[in-house]
């Protein structure tokens, strides 16, 4: 069986945010990194290349496939922020609505911009995200 592509590496956050070509996308990767360690008390790693990730759960499909992955991060992509929430958004109808600008697909949050959020409903979607995950399947921080 293929392992996943994406997998936590030893390279640093800080290191990975400061070489952003995109002075916006690295302005946002700042605040992100401040609250989501805070949000999840959970320290940063980068998984790949370019997700910085917080925690780590261990699923297993009918299949029989399994693997690790993130509970939840970002991802400063050219076109927007990407915030990683991995149960996907149907528990968060109310919450998308209050939040601002954006969006999403089955797990991904786009934002262009954190200033036009409301980063106290990001922080409710991130936390309860987070707890959802905890309680599916077996984690680490």
């Amino acid at each position: 069986m293929s392992e996943n592509k994406t997998r936590p590496t030893d390279a640093s956050v800080s290191a990975y945010i400061e070489a952003l070509d995109h002075e916006g996308r690295k302005a946002d990767s700042k605040i992100l990194l401040e609250a989501m360690t805070g949000w999840t008390g959970m320290q940063p790693r980068l998984w790949g290349p370019s997700i910085i990730g917080f925690g780590e759960y261990h699923y297993t499909y009918e299949s029989g496939r399994e693997g690790d992955h993130l509970l939840t991060g970002f991802a400063p992509r050219k076109s927007a922020m990407t915030v990683y929430i991995m149960p996907g958004f149907k528990p968060y109808g109310d919450h998308l609505a209050r939040l601002g600008p954006h969006k999403h697909s089955s797990s991904c949050l786009y934002i262009t911009r954190l200033e036009r959020i409301d980063m106290g409903v990001l922080e409710e979607i991130v936390r309860d995200s987070v707890d959802r995950m905890k309680a599916k399947y077996p984690w680490k921080p």
